[in-house]
């Protein structure tokens, strides 16, 4: 199947590209023959100019019907007629002020010429006249055809990639959320159980200070089971004190992380409010402390810093690692994207969709340098 997908993949693109070639090259073949046309009807139209030049008017034998028909003919070409004895230069089918200029004059006779060669107007092989014309109004409109066409066809091929793009995207999406509504269905089954037997083990008189920690890690649990649920849904969003929220879930990982780790916390007296769900909110934190304990190898420094600007609470988390190339600045984010040898790429990606599309608010590096480490700035709407 795979390989029958590539094959009609590379048939379309091929088949594409050829139609294109086509197209393009009847194009061309075309607007030659409407040159040589023109080029035609000029020689013709100056023939008949030369005939009309020579003739005696006076004659009265003489029938101008078919010269002047000829003549009167060509309203499209514009022309430039330069008698040489007189240096006079005069125009068909062109504003009289397009020659009153010598410098425009030159360029206007300058462009025609690299259009076509110049027709000379002879009487007993003598030059009397040149005439200097260019493209007609329709010749020029055609010569632009192909790279409208082009843009055309690039426009095309760029809808359908995006509609391509946006119909795997919203397929991935669902699949992502599916998995995890239904881990979050397949932890609950056990995290009973585990809460029962939490029960069982208080009335066994066992050592309280190990019920306590068992009973955080079955809280955590059914915490992680709540984040699952929420992939997919709309996230209700409530006034949520942000310096205590993210202090609990800081104090959490610093509890269950090594000693080789430092953590520092810098925070404001006064209550910043903001509107959260306070479960996806600490889920990111979470998400960027471990990307920062996992970027220094585990020792160094994690550092958190809370602070107010503009309407806006600001939320920095520093570590002491590797640091990250300003060409992946924004690479980070998107999902599947990993430096790691082992790992999916989704905590980042997860974290932007939690922060940006969910909170409203902006998630980024503010700041990276090699091998002294990276900061990543979460900015939300503050209320107070």
């Amino acid at each position: 199947m795979p390989n029958k997908t590539i094959l009609t993949r590379w048939f379309f693109i091929l088949s594409s590209v050829l139609i294109i070639s086509l197209i393009l090259f009847n194009t061309y073949q075309f607007f030659n023959q409407l040159k040589d046309n023109e080029r035609n009807k000029m020689k013709i139209w100056a023939a008949a100019f030369e005939e009309f030049q020579q003739v005696d008017l006076t004659n009265k034998d003489w029938n101008s019907e078919l010269i002047l028909n000829v003549l009167q003919s060509n309203t499209t070409t514009p022309m430039i007629l330069h008698t040489l004895k007189e240096d006079k230069y005069d125009v068909n089918n062109l504003d009289s002020a397009a020659i009153s200029n010598p410098v425009k004059r030159l360029e206007l006779i300058e462009e025609f010429s690299s259009e076509y060669n110049p027709i000379e107007v002879k009487y007993k092989e003598e030059v009397l006249q040149i005439i200097y014309y260019g493209n007609s109004p329709i010749i020029n409109k055609i010569k632009y055809y192909p790279a409208a066409l082009i843009v055309i066809i690039v426009l095309f091929f760029l809808s359908v990639y995006f509609f391509y793009q946006t119909s795997k995207s919203a397929e991935q999406n669902k699949l992502w959320a599916g998995m995890a509504k239904e881990t979050a269905h397949q932890i609950g089954t056990p995290l009973s159980s585990l809460v029962g037997w939490a029960e069982i083990l208080k009335s066994e008189q066992v050592n309280p200070e190990y019920i306590v920690e068992i009973e955080k890690d079955i809280s955590r649990l059914e915490t992680i089971t709540e984040r699952f649920s929420k992939i997919g849904s709309i996230p209700k969003l409530e006034e949520t004190e942000l310096v205590a929220i993210t202090q609990a879930s800081y104090e959490y990982l610093k509890n269950r992380t090594s000693k080789l780790i430092h953590f520092e916390i810098k925070v404001p007296n006064e209550k910043i409010l903001v509107n959260l769900n306070p479960q996806l909110f600490s889920w990111t934190i979470e998400n960027l402390v471990k990307n920062g304990i996992d970027a220094m190898k585990g020792q160094g420094t994690i550092s958190l810093e809370i602070s107010t600007h503009n309407k806006k609470a600001i939320v920095r988390i520093s570590d002491t690692g590797k640091g990250i190339p300003k060409k992946d600045f924004k690479k980070i984010f998107i999902p599947g994207f990993t430096t790691k040898k082992r790992g999916w790429g989704l905590g980042l990606s997860l974290s932007r969709r939690i922060i940006e599309v969910y909170h409203k608010g902006k998630i980024y590096v503010s700041k990276s340098v090699k091998n002294e480490g990276t900061t990543i700035e979460i900015d939300l709407p503050q209320l107070n």
